[in-house]
């Protein structure tokens, strides 16, 4: 049987792509990548078995309106642009692809981390701008004790590196039991034990209800004084007004941004303004590697579950469809 899989994005890796079309799938894309009311109307008018969800917005209206679709994969791990809820009320399958992007997201994670330290985004305009401004207050790493809150795959990469330059790595994740996953990390038991001890504090966390603006005023004003925050989970754990506050006073030595509460980022951000920020849109996961990685994860997802091999239910995040036996496995 045929299936039609459809892409919220103009495009996919081409390794996700042959997957789909070596098993005869019929594929649709976008023509913006943006524009939520086209995910509404394509779904509304094809016999859509399978969505691969992108960026753009995935509605509840969105999904009610489809009466073929059967299961969705998020091309990535953060579900926040799907409406999960509506999903499961129709015995929808919401499936994700954990660690297909780790790696990428660490990577960039440590580089934002040592360009907040060494000020290299403000000390590169300086240059361009024709000025040699030889700054003396960078930070060095190693000494440091780095706070990592979320301690999956990508927080154990980070962790493992940051060991290497010779700092200190603790950590606080509350699906964590038991020793540390990584040999030389402590864990701690309460994030807000944690938060006095990082001189760098990363950010690995999905947004949901017990996540967003958890980072406030209080809960940063823990942190020690002249610290970096690096966020390349999601904008909104973080209580941004409250961040810009901490890094006008000085509070906070700097930070190192890929994720922001509103995105596309305003023009008129203070964080665009801000010299101790660095910031990149949204792209801890825009490697070929990682963009490849996600999109087979995504392509086996949806086509093992419309061919009777499911993915592992870890990889589902709404597993309460197949309990409730609102949704056969086929």
């Amino acid at each position: 049987m045929a299936f039609t899989i459809f892409i919220t994005a103009p495009k996919l890796a081409p390794a996700g792509l042959r997957i789909l079309e070596d098993a005869g799938c019929r594929v649709l894309f976008m023509r913006d990548g943006n524009d939520a009311a086209e995910v509404e109307q394509i779904l509304a008018s094809e016999p859509v078995d399978a969505i691969i969800s992108r960026t753009v917005t995935l509605s509840a209206a969105a999904i009610r309106s489809c009466p073929t679709l059967k299961v969705i994969s998020k091309h990535g791990v953060g579900v926040p642009n799907i409406d999960v809820a509506a999903a499961s009320e129709r015995g929808i399958p919401v499936y994700v692809t954990p660690g297909a992007n780790a790696q990428s997201v660490a990577e960039l994670t440590l580089g934002l981390m040592l360009a907040a330290a060494r000020k290299v985004a403000l000390l590169d305009a300086e240059l361009r701008a024709g000025r040699w401004t030889r700054a003396q207050d960078g930070v060095q790493l190693a000494g440091r004790r780095l706070g990592l809150v979320g301690f999956g795959q990508v927080g154990q990469r980070v962790a493992k590196v940051a060991l290497a330059l010779g700092m200190e790595v603790e950590a606080f994740d509350p699906g964590l039991q038991g020793p540390s996953p990584v040999e030389g990390v402590a864990l701690h038991g309460a994030l807000d034990t944690l938060l006095p001890r990082a001189d760098v504090l990363s950010l690995h966390i999905p947004l949901n209800a017990h996540t967003r603006g958890l980072f406030d005023a209080a809960r940063l004003a823990l942190l020690p004084r002249g610290a970096i925050l690096v966020n390349t989970a999601r904008g909104e754990v973080i209580d941004e007004p409250a961040l810009i506050a901490a890094l006008r006073s000085g509070a906070l030595f700097a930070a190192g941004l890929d994720t922001m509460a509103v995105e596309p980022l305003p023009a008129d951000s203070a964080l665009a303004a801000l010299p101790n920020v660095v910031l990149t849109p949204h792209v801890g996961g825009s490697t070929a590697a990682a963009l490849e990685g996600m999109a087979t994860g995504a392509a086996r997802n949806v086509l093992g579950f419309l061919t009777g091999q499911p993915p592992d239910l870890c990889a589902c995040v709404n597993p309460q469809v197949f309990s409730d036996n609102h949704q056969s496995i086929r």
